[in-house]
Order: structure tokens, then sequence, then C-alpha cells
């Protein structure tokens, strides 16, 4: 398995209508040449800081995590529940030009929003019958353009099968933990 490469990203200028088309051809050429060019990995590290910050890396970039005050944090950055919903918002925005793009449909402008109930019984342990994530999260994407309202119903049903983020919030996927201790 390796992490994102030249191979999957960079798409033939001469057979390219657009950027997305591009990339979406190039990794469908990688892909069907060698099937293992499919398969990526991404990481992340994070490094504690103060009460409960952390700093994360993930590739060459890096971002600052906190909790509110009432959670022990200083409030300086979001949290993990909000980095969460962060990051749903964004794959459907990614997915939604990719799959667009893919369908030949046009898409002028894109907004979403996304708000998430949590109840902190479960994290706190107060009650070991409430899970410590969200209950229920809500997403609603708003699109501009020049397509039919039923045909961007179909993009939405397309995006909804094809979005890795919304697809680990919906799907258990195996997690395995491991402590060291130094």
């Amino acid at each position: 398995m390796s992490t994102i490469n030249a191979v999957l990203t960079t798409p033939n200028p001469d057979v390219a209508t657009s950027h997305l088309g591009g990339i979406i051809r190039a990794t469908t050429d990688a892909v069907s040449k060698d099937r293992a060019n499919a398969r990526v990995r991404f990481t992340a590290n994070a490094t504690a800081h103060d009460a409960v910050a952390s700093t994360v890396r993930a590739g060459k970039h890096s971002v600052e995590v906190d909790e509110p005050p009432a959670l022990g944090g200083g409030s300086t950055a979001p949290n993990p529940v909000e980095y969460h919903l962060a990051a749903l918002l964004s794959c459907q925005v990614v997915t939604y030009r990719f799959w667009a793009d893919k369908l030949g449909l046009e898409i002028e402008d894109i907004t979403a929003t996304a708000e998430g109930d949590l109840d902190v019984q479960g994290f706190f342990g107060l009650d070991e019958a409430v899970r410590p994530g969200f209950g229920e999260v809500r997403v609603t994407v708003t699109l501009t353009g020049p397509e039919s309202a039923e045909r961007y119903a179909e993009l939405q049903e397309v995006v909804d099968e094809h979005c890795p983020v919304l697809d680990l919030t919906r799907n258990p996927t195996p997690v395995r933990t491991v402590l060291q201790v130094a």
C-alpha cells in the first residue's frame, strides 16, 4: 500500500477536458494497469500539549485541536468532533465536484453545513448506555447551477454512495489501537 502518488494524481493535459476529468482518467488508467494503484494509505500523528490540546500532523500539514473550557480546554482550536464535521463537509464538496464532472453536470457553487448532537454522558462515563459519539449528524448541501433539481438529486444519490468520510460515518470501520508505554 502506498501513499497518494503522481501516477494517480497527475492528469494528462493532452486528454483532459477539465482538471478533475484529467485526474479521474489518470486514476482510472493507473488502476486498470495495476489494481494495487488503487490502495493508498493516509497517516497522521498527534502530540499533546496544554491541558487537552494537541498538534496533529498529516503529511506536510498541521492542525491544532483543543476543547472548549467546559471540556477542559482553552477553546484555541476546533475540537475533534468539530473536525469530524469539517472532514465530512469537505469530503462532500470534493465528492460532489468529482461526480458532477464525471457525470457531465455543471455546478456553479456548493455550500454545506453540518450539525451533530452529542450527549457528553457517554464521554464522561456518567451513563454507559449513552454512546460517546454523535447520536445524529445532519448535513445540508446547497447547490447552484443550471441543472434540474432531479439531476442534482441523482447526483446526491451518487455522492452519498461514494463519499469516503460519509462512508466512515455510516459504516463500522475496524480500528485497532495499540498502547506503547515508554
